[in-house]
């Protein structure tokens, strides 16, 4: 070992422990920070909730501010760990900014869906609680987020939707207004009057629980067949009942046929000789 290298690898071996010794005391502290502030953003977090708790603000918006403050102060702590580290974080505004270009394309829909829940919450095409169909999704809204929009649907599947899909495609809010109406088709036979058949079914649809008075049930003949005319039964009812209301009209429906002794509707073949 020359004299120049017996000088050196004292020196390298010093700087390389105090080097060590540094990082490992900025990892500790970077840890520290982390667990400290994720406990202090869970306080702040979950004393917004009481407060907005008693508010009388819609539950959308105030899904909304927790969202933001929740975000901007996991920023600000991520932030602070890069300082601990001595990462200048106004240079790294500069890189990223720098890289602006080519990172844009993958940032696109990101802003897209938070541009669009500025939307959703703006102009409120539906709010929390309601029963809708959105981007092809028919469920109730658990959550509008700063980039998504949550539903749970009928199979009970929570099903997480981004924002810009939902804003550009048709929305249905059946929860909007206060009744919907529920369209059945039902098929008698020739033999059978209509008239009686409308009057025995205005009846015995008129009596099913959750079924309104204004706007009366509709029993009208919407199309003849070869096999007789078919009727449309159309109650009406409050969204939280649709489903109760439909199958208990399937039900209203087999018994009024039954007991007035309606046979069954044939099916009409055509029969060609060859």
């Amino acid at each position: 070992m020359t004299q120049i290298e017996t000088d050196i690898l004292p020196t390298l071996v010093k700087t390389g422990m105090e080097t060590a010794v540094n990082l490992g005391l900025k990892a500790m502290g970077a840890i520290a920070l982390w667990f400290i502030g994720r406990w202090v953003i869970g306080l702040i977090g979950r004393a917004i909730t009481r407060a907005l708790l008693h508010n009388a603000m819609d539950r959308t918006i105030k899904t909304w501010i927790g969202s933001i403050v929740t975000i901007g102060l996991n920023i600000f702590l991520v932030i602070a760990i890069l300082n601990v580290f001595g990462i200048e974080t106004t240079s790294l505004a500069a890189l990223v900014a720098a890289a602006g270009l080519a990172v844009g394309a993958a940032w696109s829909g990101l802003l897209a869906n938070f541009a669009a829940g500025v939307f959703l919450i703006l102009f409120k095409p539906f709010k929390v609680g309601d029963f809708i169909t959105a981007a092809g999704v028919t469920g109730t809204v658990t959550e509008i987020g700063m980039f998504a929009t949550t539903l749970n649907t009928l199979e009970n599947v929570r099903t997480i939707i981004g924002n810009n899909a939902v804003s550009t495609a048709i929305i249905q809010n059946y929860s909007a207004n206060p009744y919907r109406a529920v369209d059945l088709r039902v098929q008698l036979a020739a033999s059978v009057s209509a008239d009686d058949a409308m009057a025995l079914l205005l009846k015995s649809v008129a009596a099913i629980p959750n079924v309104i008075a204004n706007p009366a049930p509709v029993i009208e003949i919407i199309e003849f067949t070869e096999s007789g005319p078919k009727l449309l039964v159309r109650p009406f009812c409050h969204n939280d009942h649709y489903w109760q209301v439909v199958y208990d009209t399937h039900k209203a429906i087999a018994a009024t046929f039954g007991d007035a002794g309606f046979p069954q509707p044939s099916v009409a073949r055509a029969v060609k000789n060859v």
